[in-house]
């Protein structure tokens, strides 16, 4: 079957790319006498520096550096020469010190602010993989000076941060990608396709649900301050943040559970799980939100939660519009603070009611698109979806391909591809991403204030009635963190 790549009349020449370049350089907040090397014609191995290189961040950069991209500068406030033996074999440190290892001879610092201003012009793209409240500085900073950049979900911290790095990317020219790596799978492409195409009909409504919080989540006040150790730079993780005394079951790995440093399993978990969907129906910005919530606490989210967005026609959807439901956590689910973990009492989390599946196990799907004429049950880790017609669907008209393919079904060659020229962007780019973000972090919002119905404004980013919940939607950063967009 001939695929139609929707990029093929788009890819931009050597020149016009130069061009582009030296304009949003030009534009830009910062400027560099000397162009990055791709902008000068190397375009077979661009330069990136990997902000972040614990946990997802390993992959992030091991992976690029397989699809073809220099690694020639690392940041981290985890300083890996500086641990004992004993704490390079912590497993939440192990990946900082095997990237490290991996690329020694790649520039490292603490700070990617001096990054940006030492390394310049020698970068071409950056990957962010840090705590969700450097994602909007680290990549605003890059795509402020020409570069690419490659950042982990949720795209931001804060709906506005979202709204302000699709203008940057776009206002810039530059090549993006959230992570989100499911997204270049070939069979959630067809699935969007499918939709799109009308197999199941006018769409009505769409669930999706996880297991997560896996991590410690609903505790009321901080754990006591621990002495931070020598190898962390403790004020640079805490960065354009609120300020907290440092502990270990802060960091490295369960910062996700704090408002001010993660979103909770949504923030975490819906730019996955809820990805296909959203995409197919390409909904606009929801109307209203509101969420059901246990657990949460004025500095934690909560360990468990359903959220409903409410979305008018568009397009792909029901003259009667569109409403899209999360669930997640264990049902039956507590916080320890002894030993600062979550502790399940039952294996059940939350999932839609069983006549949503069709009597379908929810443990081996995440999503189901509900249609006028039939339903599309859907995974985004494995291949197996299907097509619940509520008519017979013989003589449905199957579409050709009309989203691009990823090479290798592989997200940091697709990066890669659009970094090099060979395609315009990736499908995840921040236009798609930017908009998308905004709608999960619509639903953290809820979730800090459950049991209402929030009226959104998209035009105007605001609740409507709420000026009290402004500081949520744009948040106010730490002094010396202020950044001009």
């Amino acid at each position: 079957m001939k695929q139609n790549n929707p990029h093929a009349s788009s890819k931009i020449t050597r020149r016009q790319f130069n061009k582009a370049s030296a304009a949003a350089l030009a534009g830009s907040a910062f400027s560099f006498s000397i162009l990055p090397s791709h902008a000068r014609g190397n375009l077979t191995k661009p330069t990136v520096v990997g902000i972040g290189t614990g946990g997802k961040g390993k992959t992030d950069i091991t992976r690029s550096a397989e699809a073809g991209f220099q690694v020639v500068g690392l940041v981290d406030t985890a300083d890996a020469t500086k641990m004992s033996t004993v704490e390079m074999e912590n497993r939440r440190l192990k990946g900082v010190v095997e990237i490290r290892n991996k690329f020694s001879d790649a520039a490292f610092f603490t700070d990617y602010r001096e990054m940006y201003e030492k390394l310049g012009d020698k970068v071409d793209a950056v990957i962010v993989s840090t705590p969700d409240h450097h994602h909007f500085h680290a990549s605003t900073m890059g795509m402020q000076r020409g570069k690419h950049i490659y950042c982990q979900k949720p795209l931001t911290h804060g709906i506005w941060e979202a709204r302000m790095m699709a203008k940057l990317a776009k206002a810039n020219g530059v090549k993006t990608q959230m992570g989100n790596q499911a997204h270049a799978n070939d069979h959630m492409r067809r699935c969007v396709e499918l939709i799109r195409a009308g197999v199941i009909g006018e769409v009505r409504e769409a669930h999706t649900w996880t297991n997560r919080p896996i991590w410690p989540q609903g505790f009321a006040k901080a754990p006591e301050k621990e002495p931070v150790p020598k190898w962390l730079d403790w004020k640079q993780w805490i960065g354009p943040a609120p300020s907290v005394n440092y502990n270990a079951n802060i960091a490295p790995f369960a910062w996700r559970g704090w408002w001010d440093y993660g979103t909770g399993a949504l923030g975490d978990m819906a730019c996955h799980i809820m990805d296909m969907a959203y995409w197919a129906v390409d909904p606009g910005a929801p109307e209203k939100v509101s969420a059901k919530q246990a657990g949460a606490t004025a500095i934690s989210p909560p360990i468990n939660s359903k959220v409903l967005w409410e979305f008018p026609q568009s397009r792909y959807t029901s003259k009667r519009g569109f409403k899209f439901y999360w669930y997640d956590g264990y049902v039956d689910a507590d916080f320890d603070r002894e030993t600062w973990s979550l502790v399940k009492h039952s294996e059940e989390y939350n999932h839609p009611e069983s006549k949503v599946l069709d009597g379908m196990p929810f443990q081996q799907f995440g999503c189901v698109v509900v249609g006028e004429n039939g339903k599309l049950i859907f995974n985004r880790t494995h291949g197996r979806w299907f097509v619940r017609s509520h008519n017979c669907i013989d003589g449905f008209d199957w579409p050709e391909r009309s989203i691009a393919r990823a090479n290798d079904q592989d997200p940091y060659k697709e990066w890669y591809d659009a970094v090099t020229g060979k395609i315009d962007q990736a499908e995840s780019h921040f236009g798609q991403a930017g908009p998308f973000t905004e709608t999960v972090l619509l639903g953290v919002i809820a979730q800090q204030n459950p049991n209402e119905t929030l009226e959104w404004d998209s035009n105007k980013m605001e609740i409507a009635g709420r000026p009290e919940l402004d500081s949520v939607v744009k948040r106010k950063y730490s002094k010396g963190w202020k950044i001009k967009v």
